[in-house]
C-alpha cells in the first residue's frame, strides 16, 4: 500500500505550495504506506486566512447550535460506518494493534456523539442585577479561529477531543496533526466534509511543528491554540502565543504514579499495572509508569509482573495474537534505549527486558521489550522524566503519607492511581494527590463526560466534558437598562 494524499484548505484538497512531500512509514517494518504534502508557513497562512474569513464574514458562528450539533452527530455516524478502514489506517500509522485501534474508533465516535448532545444545552444564564428595571445575562460565544496541534501516539483520538467541541461551538479551525501519523486525521476531514462542515470552517495543514505549528502559535489571526504533546514544545507555544495573548489549552504529558497498597486485590493490581503501561508500547501520556508499592508486597508483585511480561506476544499489530506493537520511530526507539541505559547507570535494577527483541521477524521494526526496573528512587531520570516507552519503575513505601509524598514528587500532575480495598484510605490518597485525574482500583480509564487535563507542568485547561466545551467559548456579559435615565453627573 502506498497512497498519495492531500491537505484541506478552504474546502479544497490541495498539495503543499512548495510541492514538497513526506513519506509515511509503518513502524512495524518501515514500509512506505503513504505520501503526503509537507506544508509550511505559506500553507498555514492560507489556512488561517480561510478560517479567519469564514469566522468574521460567514454564517457559521451564528448557525443555530442544534444545526451544528446535527453535523457533529453525523460525523460520529460516519466514523462508525468507516470504523474498520479508520482502525486499519491508525494501525498502519502508529504500529499499535488493530484491536486497540478499533477500540479507539469507538471512543472517538463517542466523543463526537457527546458534543453533539451538549451543543445546544447551554443558552447562557440570567444573573441578578443590582439595578431596578434592568436585565443582566451571560452568553457564551465561539472564541474564533482555533489552531489545533495533535501528537503521534493517539492521532485521531486526540484530534476528536479538539475537533468536536470546536465545531459544536461554532469556531473555525486549523488542525496540524503530527507529521508522522496524519492518515486518520486526513480521513476524518473527508468525513467532516461529507457531514456538512462548511468550507473554511475546518482546515487541515500537514507538516512539521517547527514550521506549521510555529506559524499557528505566533499568528495574530489565531485566537486559541490547543496543543497536546511534549513539555518543551508547550513552553515554546506559550511564548509564541503571547503575540496576541491567545487563549491556551495545553496537555503536556505526565509521569504518572500507580500506588499499590498491601491490602489491594492483588490480581487486580497486577492486571491494572500491566494495562496501565503496556498498551501502545507505553506511548501514552497517562501511562502508569511509576509503580509505588507497599514494601511488604514488593517482591511478590514484581515477581508476578515479570512472569506476565515474559509471556508477552510482541509483533505485527494486524496479527490477532499480538499484545504490543513497535515504538513509533527509530528516533524514539533510540530515546527509550537511552533512558534504559541511564537507569542502569543510576543504579536501578533491571528485572526484565531492557533491550530490543532478538526475533528475526521483528528486526525491521522499532520494537523494544517490556522493561521493569526495581530499586528505583525519585532522584533518578527514569523516575522523573517521561520516557514514553514500555518501561515500569518500582519504588516502595511504608506508610500512607509516604506513598502520597512519593506520588506527588514530580513536576507533572496529569493522572495517578490508588489500589486498596480500604475505601476511606483511597479517598484520603485521592484528596492528597495533585493530579487532574485519580483512579481508584482502576487505571487509564476515561470517557467523554469527564474532564481531562493536569496540574503543575502537565498543562493548562481541560479537554472533554463540559470544561472541554468551555475552552472553545468566551463568556460575555450583556446588561440592558429597561428604564434609562440621565445621571446628570457632569
Amino acid at each position: 500500500m502506498n497512497i498519495t494524499l492531500k491537505q484541506y484548505i478552504n474546502g479544497n484538497w490541495v498539495d503543499a505550495k512548495s510541492g514538497e512531500t513526506r513519506d509515511i512509514i509503518n513502524p512495524y517494518n518501515q514500509e512506505v504506506v503513504a505520501n503526503v504534502p509537507e506544508g509550511n508557513a505559506e500553507d498555514t497562512k492560507a489556512a488561517i486566512q480561510a478560517a479567519r474569513d469564514t469566522f468574521d464574514q460567514g454564517d457559521w458562528p451564528s448557525t443555530p447550535a442544534t444545526e451544528r450539533g446535527a453535523i457533529v452527530r453525523r460525523i460520529a455516524e460516519l466514523i462508525e460506518r468507516d470504523r474498520e478502514e479508520l482502525a486499519r489506517l491508525e494501525s498502519l500509522d502508529t504500529g499499535k494493534t488493530v484491536e486497540e485501534s478499533r477500540g479507539d474508533m469507538d471512543d472517538i465516535a463517542g466523543v463526537f456523539r457527546y458534543y453533539a448532545e451538549v451543543a445546544d444545552k447551554d443558552g447562557g444564564e440570567l444573573i441578578a442585577s443590582p439595578i431596578p428595571n434592568s436585565t443582566s445575562k451571560v452568553v457564551y460565544e465561539p472564541i474564533g479561529v482555533c489552531g489545533q496541534i495533535t501528537p503521534w501516539n493517539y492521532p485521531l483520538l486526540q484530534a476528536s477531543w479538539k475537533l468536536a467541541p470546536a465545531i459544536a461551538t461554532g469556531n473555525t479551525l486549523i488542525m496540524k496533526p503530527s507529521e508522522i501519523t496524519p492518515l486518520t486525521t486526513i480521513k476524518v476531514f473527508e468525513l467532516m466534509e461529507e457531514a456538512g462542515v462548511p468550507a473554511g470552517a475546518a482546515n487541515l495543514v500537514l507538516g512539521a511543528g517547527a514550521t506549521v505549528g510555529a506559524e499557528l502559535s505566533s499568528s495574530m489571526d489565531v485566537d486559541l491554540i490547543s496543543f497536546t504533546g511534549g513539555l518543551a514544545t508547550g513552553k515554546k507555544i506559550m511564548q509564541a502565543a503571547s503575540s496576541n495573548m491567545k487563549k491556551l489549552a495545553l496537555e503536556l504529558g505526565g509521569k504518572n504514579p500507580n500506588v499499590i497498597f498491601a491490602d489491594a486485590d492483588f490480581e487486580l493490581a497486577v492486571d491494572q499495572a500491566m494495562n496501565g503501561v503496556f498498551f501502545h508500547a507505553g506511548q501514552i501520556c497517562s501511562a502508569g509508569t511509576r509503580l509505588i508499592v507497599e514494601e511488604s508486597i514488593h517482591d511478590k508483585l514484581v515477581d508476578a509482573l515479570v512472569e506476565r511480561v515474559k509471556k508477552f506476544n510482541i509483533g505485527n499489530g494486524f496479527d490477532d495474537s499480538t499484545q504490543m506493537g513497535p515504538l513509533i520511530s527509530a528516533e524514539h526507539l533510540a530515546k527509550v534505549e537511552k533512558y534504559v541505559e541511564t537507569g542502569v547507570k543510576e543504579g536501578a535494577t533491571l528485572a526484565v527486558g531492557g533491550s530490543r527483541p532478538d526475533d528475526p521477524e521483528l528486526q525491521d521494526g522499532f520494537f523494544y521489550l517490556p522493561t521493569i526496573f526495581t530499586n528505583c528512587t525519585t532522584d533518578m531520570h527514569i523516575v522523573q522524566e517521561e520516557a514514553f516507552g514500555p518501561i515500569i519503575t518500582v519504588e516502595t513505601f511504608k506508610t500512607e503519607e509516604e506513598a502520597v509524598t512519593l506520588a506527588n514528587d514530580s513536576i507533572y500532575g496529569l493522572a495517578g492511581g490508588v489500589f486498596t480495598t480500604d475505601a476511606v484510605k483511597a479517598e484520603r490518597c485521592a484528596a492528597g494527590m495533585r493530579m487532574g485525574t485519580v483512579w481508584i482500583n482502576e487505571f487509564n480509564l476515561y470517557f467523554p463526560h469527564a474532564p481531562w487535563g493536569g496540574y503543575k507542568q502537565s498543562g493548562i485547561g481541560r479537554e472533554l466534558g463540559r470544561l472541554g466545551l468551555e475552552e472553545y467559548t468566551e463568556a460575555k456579559h450583556v446588561f440592558q437598562n429597561l428604564k434609562p435615565e440621565p445621571l446628570n453627573w457632569f
